[in-house]
């Protein structure tokens, strides 16, 4: 008998992404998000968009504005290449829209947290924000894993300004293209050990994760707890993921 899947999820129509994100259910995902530190958008891309993506990595270097080799920096082993401005149409459509669903917990997560910084509504605002403290290049992105690869648990922050939330897409089929290779998180709380998650995402599947750290209510209070997350090493095959942050880099 299969194990019951107890994984947060929204089930997404099949229309056109921003009317996906529309439809994510608010409620369901503030939960997920305050329950655990990351949430799974069910089918978020559909699986032609999932391959279009993946395409992109060596078939058109004039979107990109870097390639990152893992292994050099000590970040783990595999690579990645950042977008350049503009845009690709489907990565540019889901950052404002997953912005303007994401920027009310932001805000509630902020002020739970004692922080005074607050986000405006519309995501072309928050970027004139970054631009402003010299935070210009686009950091949405693609990654490559193959046999081996892996990456190790880390941050995305990139300057003062941060989105405390980020979306990660796995373009990839599990079981089909590649094996292994979960993204995993761990949540360091206050004079307690490390919790590790893992978050089990099928093809078109996406996971908005908490950048670094967010709000738990405890005993006496609201508390600030640190999170980090990584890909476990893929066993075999090659597996693709996009990933979308929302504050762009100095």
């Amino acid at each position: 008998m299969n194990a019951p899947d107890h994984r947060p999820h929204l089930s997404l129509a099949a229309r056109d992404p921003s009317q996906r994100v529309e439809a994510i259910d608010d409620r369901r995902l503030a939960a997920d998000l305050d329950a655990e530190g990351w949430a799974c958008l069910e089918g978020l891309l559909a699986p032609a968009e999932c391959r279009d993506l993946a395409a992109l990595y060596a078939r058109d270097e004039t979107v990109f504005r870097s390639r990152v080799v893992m292994a050099r920096h000590g970040y783990g082993r595999g690579e990645y290449k950042y977008f350049a401005y503009p845009l690709p149409g489907l990565i540019a459509t889901l950052r404002a829209a997953l912005y303007a669903k994401l920027v009310p917990i932001a805000n509630r997560w902020h002020a739970a947290m004692g922080m005074a910084v607050r986000f405006p509504d519309r995501h072309a605002e928050f970027i004139e924000r970054c631009h402003g403290a010299g935070q210009r290049r686009p950091t949405p992105l693609l990654l490559r894993y193959g046999e081996g690869d892996y990456n190790c648990l880390h941050q995305d922050l990139y300057g003062e300004e941060v989105f405390p939330l980020q979306v990660v897409m796995l373009l990839s089929d599990p079981g089909r293209d590649f094996e292994g290779g979960e993204i995993v998180m761990t949540e360091q709380r206050p004079r307690m050990q490390s919790r590790p998650m893992v978050l089990p995402l099928r093809q078109g599947d996406a996971a908005v994760i908490a950048v670094s750290h967010r709000p738990v209510q405890g005993t006496r209070g609201t508390y600030r707890v640190n999170l980090r997350h990584g890909v476990s090493r893929v066993r075999a095959g090659h597996r693709h993921t996009a990933g979308i942050i929302f504050h762009d880099a100095s």
